[in-house]
């Protein structure tokens, strides 16, 4: 049992209000209860949800985020081609004595 004086009182049948209608009842500390959303108009639950775009943010996530599409691979240089010419060779590192 809880301690005498400490707790509010609760209120098991509360009703919740949602533009002026009860939506359902649940137990609170407060006789009632008013929202502006709940579960029953909620775009996530009731599936008709709406991308609010605000200043282009939706498509700079799409641009920076999509799929990037198919371009066609630069042709590789030919043997013998001016770059291969110039490659130096790698140095070789100096053995250790001993």
């Amino acid at each position: 049992m809880p301690k005498p004086g400490i707790h509010p009182e609760w209120y098991p049948e509360a009703k919740v209000f949602c533009g002026g209608e009860v939506v359902m009842i649940v137990g609170s500390t407060k006789p009632q209860l008013h929202v502006d959303i709940w579960s029953g108009n909620h775009p996530f639950y009731t599936g008709t949800q709406k991308i609010v775009d605000t200043e282009g943010r939706v498509e700079r996530f799409m641009r920076k985020y999509s799929k990037p599409t198919v371009t066609p691979a630069k042709p590789k240089p030919a043997e013998g081609s001016a770059k291969e010419q110039k490659a130096k060779p790698k140095p070789t590192r100096p053995t250790k004595k001993k």
